[in-house]
């Protein structure tokens, strides 16, 4: 059985709030991760100068990793909200 993967990452207030509306529902990064399907990204809301506290967990549904369509060295995250393993607002 596979360890649990668990990345934090930092977010912007503007796009923290539409995935919290569900209307983001992906994530364009550098690829210095590693990402893969079933790892579970933590999205801390960052003001630019600090984390303020607020963040939700989502899980990583999809990688795209094709030159065709992502910038060298970025993918594409395609993710879901997982309410389940916590949120704070």
């Amino acid at each position: 059985m596979s360890k649990l993967r668990v990345h934090n990452l930092k977010i912007k207030p503007k796009y923290f709030k539409y995935v919290l509306l569900g209307v983001k529902k992906f994530e364009v990064r550098r690829n210095d991760h590693d990402f893969k399907v079933n790892d579970l990204m933590v999205l801390e809301e960052y003001d630019g100068k600090r984390c303020t506290g607020k963040y939700i967990n989502t899980e990583i549904t999809y990688v795209l990793d094709d030159p065709e369509y992502c910038k060298e060295g970025y993918v594409i995250l395609g993710f879901k909200i997982r309410l389940d393993r916590g949120v704070v607002l």
